[in-house]
């Protein structure tokens, strides 16, 4: 044992921290944001580990019950190694602390940073070790470091989180003044806008915070309905990152391209665009399009394989990418969910894979104040029901997607399923037909889930081949 700090800076980071909780008898003030391996010195280590036990047994850590926890010969060797008696080392830990508990805004940031520049030279150092051996596997290293630093940094963030407790007073004043944003932009909106006013008079838009998963089996327009309110929430002034696991960032902005053009009365299949079937006249209002584009804050980030820890690093970069443009992101959305690739953790186990990349997602709205929307597949249960309208229980791979979203809705298209229809007989196909035609351009927008609002099915106007979506009361 030894009781020499790695440097005084260090040791008075610790001693304060100590001393402080020492100070009052408890260690409620750091409870779920220090921990013992936040110490670098042993001893400091010990000594908290002990404060922890002290108030699990006794709700008290004051400094007679942390000492008795010690035991007599571990006591007597710590005491040995400082030069004076333990228990005279607690009681001047209490004595000489400066800044006392309300000093932990500061110290305990400290604390946690000089625990993640150790942790991260220890890891380092590991990797150029291992690095060192010719048959390693790079990508295994690569994943093994990531996840490391991803858990460096979780501890890191701990102490750096927004604050949680509000008086009931405080939370009605933030209340109140999402009530009178609401009253004074005249849509009742007080998140983020779909961008279509029905969804919003529902929802009151994309909040902060707060994950929407939204579901849908192929070829329902998820990814259109999902870039689609990305761009018209960039359009009203909203920072927007969309993070592709599937498409390019090419076909997403042609995907953009069409829609925005959609709105001049101008119908340009996407599928015209990869082709380069478009004429002089169509290919003018596309680069109109495109110039509109151009001043959108809205970035795509397209790589496939990423993990809950990858995400976080790609969000933080578009964040800073963001803050250079003179913006924010203030909607992520992740395209789509069963995509992110799960940790070594629960490797065979797809539910708690799910549940896992779920959880990350919320956390990372929470942790970033943005709102999420993650796209999510459905399971193939629809395919074999006569009706085959999404409900909660086809939520893919875990049902922890329903108990972690705040809101819940799944896309439904009729004429999907009829196009592919065939009738039995002539009347039976003259039926489909005009039932076709009836609902060529309907989607279904179910909400299926809504912790703050009703659940309801929202009827929407689409056109598929041109990726736009609309209120049902858009006619051409």
């Amino acid at each position: 044992m030894t009781a020499a700090p790695a440097s005084n800076f260090i040791a008075e980071i610790e001693q304060e921290i100590l001393g402080s909780l020492l100070m009052v008898g408890s260690v409620t003030a750091a409870l779920g944001i220090v921990k013992p391996e936040h110490f670098v010195e042993p001893l400091h280590r010990r000594i908290f580990e002990n404060m922890l036990l002290a108030h699990d047994r006794y709700g008290s850590s004051s400094i007679a019950i942390v000492f008795k926890l010690f035991p007599e010969d571990e006591a007597a060797q710590w005491s040995k190694s400082l030069g004076r008696p333990l228990s005279a080392y607690l009681a001047a830990l209490a004595s000489n602390t400066v800044h006392g508990v309300a000093g932990f805004k500061n110290s305990i940031p400290n604390l946690l940073s000089q625990s993640a520049r150790i942790s991260l030279a220890v890891e380092a150092e590991n990797i150029a070790a291992a690095a060192n051996y010719p048959g390693v596997d790079p990508g295994a290293l690569i994943r093994n470091a990531t996840r490391a630093f991803d858990d460096i940094a979780s501890g890191l963030r701990s102490g750096t989180r927004s604050r949680t407790r509000f008086s009931l007073s405080e939370a009605a004043d933030v209340a109140l003044d999402e009530v009178q944003h609401a009253m004074s932009n005249g849509g009742g909106i007080t998140g983020i806008t779909w961008g279509l006013s029905d969804i919003n008079r529902l929802t009151g838009g994309i909040h902060r915070g707060e994950m929407v998963v939204l579901g849908a089996r192929p070829s329902m327009g998820k990814t259109a309905v999902g870039l689609g309110v990305g761009v018209k929430a960039a359009q009203a002034g909203a920072g927007v990152g969309f993070i592709s696991l599937e498409m390019g960032a090419n076909r997403l902005a042609m995907r953009a391209l069409t829609d925005i053009a959609y709105d001049w009365n101008v119908r340009i299949p996407y599928s015209d665009l990869i082709t380069g079937n478009v004429s002089e006249k169509d290919f003018e209002k596309i680069c109109d399009a495109k110039q509109r584009l151009n001043s959108l804050p809205l970035w795509i980030e397209q790589q496939s394989g990423l993990s809950i820890s990858d995400l976080r690093v790609k969000v933080e970069r578009m964040q800073d990418v963001a803050e250079r443009a003179g913006s924010k992101i203030d909607l992520l959305i992740v395209d789509y969910l069963q995509l992110v690739a799960a940790s070594s953790r629960y490797s065979g186990n797809r539910n708690n894979e799910v549940s896992e990349i779920s959880a990350g997602l919320r956390q990372i709205a929470r942790e970033k104040d943005l709102a999420m929307i993650a796209l999510s597949q459905l399971s193939r249960g629809v395919e074999g029901r006569e009706d085959k309208r999404p409900m909660l229980s086809d939520l893919r791979d875990s049902g922890s997607l329903e108990q972690d979203a705040d809101t819940v809705a799944f896309l439904y298209r009729e004429a999907y399923y009829l196009e592919k229809a065939k009738g039995k007989d002539e009347e039976e196909e003259f039926e489909r037909s005009e039932k076709l035609a009836d609902c060529q351009n309907k989607l279904e927008f179910i909400i299926a889930k809504q912790r703050n609002g009703a659940v309801k099915t929202v009827d929407l106007f689409v056109d598929i081949a041109c990726s736009a979506v609309r209120n049902a009361a858009r006619s051409f």
